[in-house]
């Protein structure tokens, strides 16, 4: 079985609907939404809503790690707005969500990313493509688990979890072939972002399953410029798939059960 595998599609909606091209199955692992691009401050919600410059300011506040600053900063922007801000992005949120699903082939296999917003997909997902979270499913006879979204972090994303709450998501999905998760196992070499110059988040829970019940594979994107793309620990291979919004080309496996 051929199976192409995106991550942190951000908003890349033209390659989204090639990615499954020659594939029994496309994996989705998250980041749908494009809020902000750090490479092109004029895409995305913010400059869509506010412009390139304001983008531009945000970003250098982030970046200087400023996070509070630049959380206040923004919140400024949105008290302009005579409609309700959360109606404004909620609306934005649909459109990206709308064009994205739409092209999704059949099967798709997805998970939530810290950015998306779990309570919105229910009305875009649709026969064939399956939303799975802390859940289990066969794919060309092989068990494959799911976990979505990412640890609380000074970003404050959307659809972030406490450490015992992702905890929870991967003991649910137990032992399995392959593990497909958004964020990385707690590795540095994995979480380092050569660009953003820190290190993302990353979870312990996955890295202690990896110990425990050996999968033959873990998927997971999150980290855009990772030091290291792969890994293995003990018998697991580890890796990255990809920047998807930058790479535009899916990560492609071929499995047999």
């Amino acid at each position: 079985m051929r199976v192409h595998v995106v991550s942190d599609v951000h908003g890349r909606t033209d390659a989204l609907a090639r990615a499954g091209a020659g594939a029994d199955v496309l994996i989705c692992l998250g980041d749908l939404v494009l809020y902000v691009d750090y490479h092109d401050h004029s895409a995305g919600i913010m400059a869509d809503l506010f412009g390139a410059e304001a983008v531009t300011r945000l970003i250098e506040l982030r970046t200087a790690r400023r996070f509070d600053e630049a959380r206040t900063w923004s919140l400024g922007l949105w008290a302009h707005f005579d409609a309700d801000p959360r109606v404004v992005l909620e609306d934005a949120i649909r459109r990206q969500y709308a064009e994205m699903f739409a092209v999704l082939p059949t099967p798709t296999f997805i998970t939530y990313g810290n950015v998306d917003v779990p309570a919105l997909w229910p009305e875009f997902a649709r026969p064939g493509v399956h939303v799975l979270d802390g859940e289990v499913a066969e794919i060309g006879g092989l068990r494959v688990g799911f976990v979505g979204g990412g640890l609380h972090s000074p970003m404050r994303t959307p659809y972030e979890l406490s450490e015992d709450d992702f905890a929870a998501k991967v003991a649910a999905v137990g032992a399995v072939d392959v593990l497909c998760c958004h964020i990385p196992p707690a590795v540095p070499e994995l979480l380092y972002d050569t660009e953003a110059r820190r290190l993302e988040g990353g979870s312990g829970a996955v890295l202690e399953a990896i110990w425990d019940t050996a999968p033959r594979l873990v998927l997971f994107g999150h980290v855009h410029q990772p030091l290291v793309t792969r890994t293995r620990i003990g018998r697991t291979e580890c890796v990255n798939v990809g920047h998807f919004r930058t790479r535009r080309t899916p990560y492609v496996l071929d499995w047999a059960g």
